[in-house]
């Protein structure tokens, strides 16, 4: 007989694909199978009812998991974890069949395993920031193809047309770069914010962080440099040294921290004066790069988590 404490212990786990949710409850050995859409999540939280889930952990899958985070945010235990890291603790358990109801299962377990608690919910327009932020990465990037191709072309005509596309996506660009704004709650405004008081990030960089990395100020720096991939492994074994490197974390986080740390290496005394000494330690550039990447990142964390702008340096 379950009694009334460990049914508060419940724990299911979600594979995610295209067309549905598969799901597995271990502690009672319950299986179900939703349609991954708004009527399917409804069906989910019907067949939840009055049961106390204490976490609900599922893989990330692209797109595919977007629609559970939106709907399941705030109002489920969610926790997202990395597929090879199911992958690999289901080979660790001996599980060698993969199947949906299996992988289900495997997550649910992982989470009773690992001890993972839930992540902290993300707000509303949280996903649509994140969907304006690609968006806005995707047109940059034809900006600049477009801008290359310019200085290529020799036929008036194509150069005509190129030049529409450009004046059309510096539009756009800027629609996106407004609805953005927009978008932004009040607390998100305050620590947008809070953000730009750190010299070297600007408008863009800032809310790049806070759509990449809503849990900015919740964790130590180590923490923040991880789930950015700024944090250098080490591999050692016996004898053994091998060069650390960094890996992981979230692309778009770390990519857009690149050009601020190349601006502060220019124009910030004290960033510059790090880069130098690095580099004649005989420090690859690269490596000296990612480290002044890391300190922003590491900047912004502090400020955001004691809720006050970075007071100015004077010299």
């Amino acid at each position: 007989m379950t009694s009334k404490g460990s049914a508060k212990m419940m724990k299911d786990g979600i594979n995610i694909s295209k067309a549905h949710l598969d799901v597995c409850r271990p502690a009672t050995a319950q299986t179900a199978r939703f349609e991954n859409a708004t009527a399917g999540l409804t069906a989910f939280k019907r067949w939840i009812g009055s049961t106390q889930l204490d976490l609900v952990v599922y893989e990330a899958t692209g797109a595919y998991h977007g629609l559970l985070e939106k709907r399941g945010s705030g109002h489920l235990p969610l926790v997202k974890v990395n597929p090879l890291q199911a992958r690999r603790f289901a080979q660790a358990r001996g599980t060698r069949a993969k199947t949906d109801a299996v992988d289900a299962r495997v997550l649910a377990l992982m989470g009773e395993a690992l001890g993972l608690q839930p992540d902290i919910p993300a707000s509303e327009d949280y996903h649509d920031l994140k969907q304006l932020r690609v968006a806005r990465t995707s047109m940059i990037k034809a900006h600049q193809r477009l801008k290359n191709r310019i200085n290529t072309q020799t036929l008036c005509l194509l150069r005509r047309q190129a030049k529409a596309q450009l004046a059309l996506l510096d539009r756009q660009l800027e629609a996106i770069d407004a609805e953005i704004t927009d978008r932004l709650s009040q607390d998100q405004a305050r620590a947008l914010d809070i953000l730009q008081s750190i010299p070297g990030l600007g408008a863009v960089v800032a809310a790049t962080i806070l759509s990449e990395c809503p849990q900015i100020g919740t964790m130590d720096c180590k923490q923040t440099a991880s789930l950015a991939g700024l944090a250098p492994m080490t591999r050692q074994s016996g004898q053994w040294r091998g060069k650390a490197f960094i890996q992981g974390g979230r692309k778009f986080l770390c990519d857009a921290l690149y050009m601020p740390a190349l601006v502060a290496i220019r124009f910030n005394p004290d960033m510059k004066q790090k880069y130098d000494a690095m580099r004649q330690a005989g420090k690859p550039a690269k490596v000296a790069i990612i480290a002044r990447m890391r300190k922003l990142i590491e900047r912004a964390n502090t400020p955001r988590k004691q809720d006050r702008k970075r007071a100015p340096k004077h010299a």
